[in-house]
């Protein structure tokens, strides 16, 4: 049988790709480092670092076991924050991860109503990328996600929250403005356009190129986050694609416009978590969302 000891010094390892950096990290020297390693291996039963003078790689079954260490530490740390928190009186523990969008409409509602519903259940909240949270809740850093419809949610599960609509974010001086008439989607050929990073934000990348044909000549910044596209559509750099509940971010300079034959409801908000979390708080959290009541969330 390996140690949690054993576990992290391979997680090091695996990390930096190379023992004595490793050893750094850990306040360790690196002798003690390969044998903690050498006898996991031997525990597990196969090679998970190839090793020579001049390289550090990950085995195929290294890579497999790298991703359940680090759930293993994640409910190791966790394991005696929890038990205290039982001890203490408070049922469990939640950590959430939320967009910048989630915190224009669903958020405060849904953490509101889960306190009145679970007072002995306490949230923890990190804003963070819809890509971020796939990754902290597959490595087991939070329990539950609302964000983007993730373009493979497989082996997680989503749940629908909320339709929101796409609009279009203009400079208050924009000519968009002025036309004297509904803005279309063939208005936006030609325009400077800040652009969703297709990479961090794919979600949002992906439903604009579906219903806009976008000239990439005309995109002068691609970007992830809301806020930083706002900042340079106040500044007059361009126009960008948000969803409307960002019309409850009131920022001087920008102006929110309807897109006339744009369809209604196009953009989702999900909750996203792991089915086989062993967190009994997560599952008590989605019972209570689904059961509605928190701002009636929609079911999927």
């Amino acid at each position: 049988m390996f140690t949690l000891d054993q576990v992290r010094c391979f997680v090091a390892v695996a990390e930096h790709l190379h023992f004595g950096r490793a050893a750094e990290s850990l306040l360790m020297t690196q002798p003690p480092l390969s044998r903690q390693v050498q006898k996991l291996e031997k525990a597990v039963g196969v090679t998970l670092i190839d090793r020579d003078n001049r390289s550090v790689a990950l085995t195929r079954a290294g890579r497999q076991f790298l991703k359940e260490a680090r759930q293993l530490l994640a409910l190791a740390h966790r394991a005696p924050e929890q038990a205290q928190l039982i001890a203490s009186g408070v049922e469990g523990h939640v950590s959430l991860g939320f967009t910048i969008g989630s915190g224009m409409s669903q958020l405060g509602p849904m953490v509101s109503g889960l306190a009145a519903k679970l007072p002995g259940v306490e949230l923890s909240m990190t804003e963070m990328v819809t890509g971020e949270q796939i990754k902290a809740i597959s490595e087991g850093q939070i329990d539950l996600g609302i964000g983007r419809p993730p373009a493979t949610a497989d082996p997680l599960e989503t749940m629908l929250l909320e339709q929101d609509d796409l609009v279009l974010a203009v400079p208050s001086d924009h000519r968009l403005m002025t036309s004297g008439r509904p803005v279309k989607a063939e208005d936006v050929d030609g325009v400077p356009l800040i652009m969703h990073s297709p990479q961090l934000a794919r979600y949002f990348y992906d439903l604009v190129v579906r219903y806009f044909p976008i000239d990439h000549s005309t995109v002068v910044q691609s970007l992830s986050q809301m806020t930083s596209m706002l900042n340079l559509v106040s500044a007059g750099i361009g126009i960008a694609f948000v969803p409307s509940s960002m019309r409850k971010l009131h920022m001087e300079g920008v102006v929110y416009v309807d897109v006339e034959d744009l369809p209604s409801g196009i953009v989702e908000l999900r909750a996203i978590w792991d089915p086989e979390s062993p967190n009994e708080a997560l599952h008590r959290v989605l019972e209570a969302i689904r059961s509605g009541g928190l701002e009636h969330p929609l079911e999927a």
